[in-house]
């Protein structure tokens, strides 16, 4: 796992329209959230509560990414569904979600698999900021906020 004052992996990914992201991308602050699967309950209630926020983020000059494991369809999908402004990205292989301590082993109804973990980090100027682990997707977004302060 990433700790504050590391450097943040570099990535470039393809975003939910298949144009490619990169990390570089983004001056001064960005938060780069991870979640587990687009369009189920946990996973749209913390999508949900950054789109409800987005003008907040949005003041404080404040981006926001969500990577997964999901295909780009699947992230196109999701993000119309639910009028999402945030910029989701296809992380397929999970390689970005590793190198962000973020993707590991999982187990769910006596079945073990690789999946993404639900971490949030705050980037500033290409360094970790701040660190949020296992997340719960109620309310992060306003978590993330007071931090942002």
């Amino acid at each position: 796992m990433l700790d504050p004052g590391q450097q943040a992996p570099a990535f470039e990914l393809p975003n939910h329209a298949g144009e490619p992201v990169s990390l570089d991308d983004f001056d001064g602050r960005v938060v780069v959230y991870f979640y587990p699967r687009a369009d189920t309950p946990g996973c749209t209630t913390e999508a949900c509560g950054f789109r409800d926020t987005w003008d907040e983020f949005a003041e404080r000059g404040v981006p926001i990414i969500g990577i997964s494991d999901d295909s780009v369809s699947d992230l196109e999908k999701f993000r119309d569904k639910y009028d999402l402004p945030i910029e989701l990205l296809s992380d397929e292989s999970g390689e970005v979600a590793s190198a962000y301590g973020s993707y590991g082993e999982k187990n769910m109804f006596g079945k073990t698999f690789d999946g993404v973990f639900r971490n949030t980090f705050v980037v500033r100027n290409g360094t970790i900021e701040h660190v949020f682990t296992d997340v719960s997707p109620d309310g992060h977004a306003q978590e993330i906020l007071s931090r942002l302060e």
